[in-house]
């Protein structure tokens, strides 16, 4: 007997799960979502002190939750024009596909906070940071 052919997810690409990081220089958001639901869930974010990421916080980030690719907010300007911040975001992103040797992606965040800050709003909690990284995740199933 045949098995049937069931598509691996709603939009029949490969189920994938992904991690998304809401980059800033003093935390970083972080998201959980997959491909399957197209949604995301915010995680607790991560210290960025010294100039430089928890490494470690992200590691064990990666290792528990095993996503397939990695994606990092560009915080572009309203009118598409880059920043000082998407530099670091930019830098970020190429430390974590060296580091860990995953697939990363970027994906332009504008209004990302301010979808976070009305989520939050109706929440009544949240960490902002986190929930602008949980819109990215979402930003990014909607056009993957």
């Amino acid at each position: 007997m045949e098995k049937p052919d069931f598509p691996q997810s709603v939009s029949d690409k490969p189920v994938s799960s992904v991690i998304a990081f809401d980059f800033g220089t003093s935390r970083i958001g972080v998201a959980c979502g997959q491909t399957l639901t197209a949604s995301a869930t915010p995680l607790p974010s991560i210290k960025h002190g010294r100039r430089r990421p928890d490494w470690q916080a992200i590691k064990e980030l990666l290792t528990r939750w095993r996503p397939e690719v990695l994606l990092v907010g560009l915080p572009l300007n309203m009118d598409g024009t880059e920043n000082e911040i998407c530099g670091l975001a930019r830098g970020f992103a190429d430390e974590l596909a060296e580091r860990f040797e995953q697939p990363v992606e970027m994906v332009d965040e504008r209004l990302s906070t301010r979808e976070a800050h009305e989520r939050k709003d109706y929440l009544g909690r949240g960490d902002i940071d986190s929930l602008s990284a949980q819109v990215i995740a979402e930003t990014w199933f909607g056009s993957a």
